[in-house]
């Protein structure tokens, strides 16, 4: 397939354009070649495993690695306290193991029954403290084996689960956050909900493990949608609602940007084979930003969230993981292809897409009110934790404000949170605690941390290759110091700090990007999108602190300099030439090749 065959959209909306499907590799496998996660997955009886016997084993601390694999399935990672782990082997100990566990919260919506619950379990059962995620969810960081099934059973009292919330499926479900479109919001949160109730794998593993379900007698195929396989990798769902891409609906697999005509949700732009994991030193994998292939009305959301997911359930690479995300699939097979597969299985033809605009991928901090007159608070969590210090007591002070709040909490793809639903009648009460507690000054950080956001890497992210959310903090205050010097303190800049390549905090769609490499040394990324809609290029490889501050001292100062006007810093690197732009995955691992004679 040439270029030709594959549509063309504007750079800008339409995320990146994509490579020809000519590849000096081949994605494409037959089945009976499956990996041996495949095969795992395959005989796990439907996710089973051997995980019940593996949490009554008290020899241990952890599970098998076949059953570490499966219980991603159900939200949890086995991990250690890796500051820990040289200190124990001297001990002939085992690793110090405990798991991260991770909520299903659609949309991240939560009640202030359900925040309650979970402010306790993480005193019970985990480390004391919450982690807002960058897709809309908790975790518990900390837990140990003993305390995985009081913990599961606590979040079924109120109404929550880890169903998918990690492996082979379709994730946790995003939905943007606008509390000034309270209407518009309540309809796509709706559908969001919905989509991730209806892509949910069904089989009765999670009930009878965690929640000492009844056996009962299975007959035929238990996952009429996934079947004994699954998905070949992570599928990833977004609801993005412009003019904000808070969400980055291009780094979704499958993104729904919400079509608003007179004051009215009308349906979606579809984007597809958007994604960020990559494998370090594999020139074959690469982040990806996904292309919009049409428009449907709001009616057909789930039936087009389960074909995609469809597509690439049955053309997806099941031989070879490091290329099995739904983006190699589009890659591969083509836009053309994977459009044409969409309105085959629709059984109708995609209208073209409808014209929207994005300006932002932050957040709206302090208060706004809603189109129903209710008020929202947004405050900035810092890298999502949510725990106690000194006369900064966020922990206490929102298990204070969900004590009585009758609205709900809502969290952000940004790691922050909303306080929303405030009726007018409410606000000075909840005004006082936020004060009281010290949580209201959270919003007087700088513009640059409060856009800024790491994953939690170091001690216990077993991909983790160097620190980040114990790290960021520091260097986003060396940097505030060299904008303030530059009179660019109120200049807003995308900033994302990742501890390995995997890219969890979104870094290769930042204007300033980091990824980790080894203790101490990251890959600084330049010239992301300012609203998602651009990745970013490598600049520097494998530095240190000092190079890095070093090397963007003079661009903050050039920028201070030649900035035009309302240009953000990305597109100032792109157009002075410190790198060029990504125009496809496949470029992201190309070398640089900035504009004759720029500064590099």
């Amino acid at each position: 397939m040439s270029n030709e065959d594959i549509p063309d959209f504007p750079d800008g909306e339409g995320g990146a354009a994509s490579a020809p499907a000519d590849r000096s590799f081949d994605i494409s496998q037959p089945l009976d070649r499956l990996s041996p996660d495949e095969t795992l997955k395959r005989e796990s009886d439907y996710l089973r495993g051997t995980i019940a016997e593996g949490l009554e084993d008290a020899l241990t601390g952890g599970l098998s690695e076949r059953d570490q694999k499966l219980t991603k399935f159900h939200g949890l990672y086995q991990q250690d306290d890796r500051d820990l782990r040289e200190e124990r082997r001297r001990q002939k100990l085992e690793p110090a193991y405990q798991f991260m566990v991770r909520v299903r919260l659609p949309g991240g919506v939560c009640q202030p029954t359900q925040w309650l619950a979970l402010d306790r379990l993480a005193d019970d059962q985990a480390n004391g403290t919450l982690r807002l995620t960058t897709r809309q969810t908790f975790q518990f960081h900390g837990v140990l084996k003993r305390g995985l099934k009081p913990l599961q059973q606590g979040l079924n009292e109120v109404m929550l689960d880890t169903i998918a919330a990690c492996g082979d499926d379709s994730r946790g479900v995003m939905c943007a956050i606008n509390p000034a479109l309270s209407h518009i919001h309540q309809e796509v949160y709706a559908l969001a909900k919905q989509t991730s109730d209806h892509m949910t794998w069904r089989s009765r593993a999670y009930h009878e493990i965690w929640l000492d379900g009844d056996l009962v007698e299975r007959s035929g195929e238990e996952e009429p949608f996934y079947g004994a396989t699954y998905m070949p990798r992570k599928f990833k769902i977004g609801f993005a609602i412009p003019p904000e891409n808070d969400i980055d609906v291009y780094t979704q697999d499958l993104g729904f940007i919400a079509i608003v005509e007179d004051g009215e949700l009308q349906g979606f732009n579809i984007s597809v084979g958007g994604g960020m994991g990559r494998t370090d030193n594999d020139p074959k994998t690469y982040p990806r930003l996904g292309d919009v292939i049409g428009y449907v009305p709001k009616s057909d959301v789930l039936a087009t969230a389960e074909a995609v997911a469809a597509i690439q359930r049955e053309y997806g690479n099941r031989a070879d993981r490091s290329v099995a995300r739904f983006k190699y699939t589009v890659d591969n097979k083509g836009l053309a292809y994977i459009r044409s597969e969409l309105v085959r299985r629709l059984d109708r033809e995609l209208e073209a897409p409808r014209p929207h605009q994005f300006t932002t991928n932050g957040d709206t901090y302090g208060w706004v009110e809603g189109d129903n007159g209710n008020w929202h608070f947004a405050l900035f969590v810092e890298n999502g934790r949510v725990a106690d210090w000194d006369d900064y007591r966020l922990k206490s002070g929102l298990k204070a404000i969900a004590a009585s709040h009758k609205g709900t909490l809502r969290l952000t793809p940004n790691q922050n949170l909303i306080i929303a639903d405030i009726p007018p009648k409410e606000k000075t009460r909840i005004t006082k605690l936020l004060h009281e507690f010290g949580i209201a000054r959270s919003i007087e950080r700088s513009v640059l941390r409060r856009n800024s956001m790491a994953c939690v890497s170091f001690p216990t992210c077993a991909l983790a290759m160097a620190e980040s959310e114990r790290y960021l903090p520091s260097l986003i205050s060396k940097l505030e110091e060299i904008l303030a010097e530059n009179g660019l303190s109120d200049v807003p800049i995308i900033t994302r700090m990742s501890g390995c390549n995997n890219g969890c905090s979104r870094p290769y769609v930042a204007e300033i990007g980091f990824s980790g490499r080894a203790p101490g040394k990251y890959n600084l990324y330049l010239g992301g999108g300012f609203h998602g809609q651009r990745l970013a290029r490598m600049y520097l490889e494998n530095v240190p602190e000092a190079e890095i501050l070093d090397a963007l001292t003079n661009i903050i100062r050039r920028f201070a300099a030649e900035r035009e006007d309302g240009e953000h810093f990305g597109d100032f690197v792109i157009r002075a030439g410190y790198v060029s732009a990504v125009k496809s995955g496949f470029d992201f691992n190309r070398p640089n090749t900035p504009r004759a004679g720029a500064p590099q």
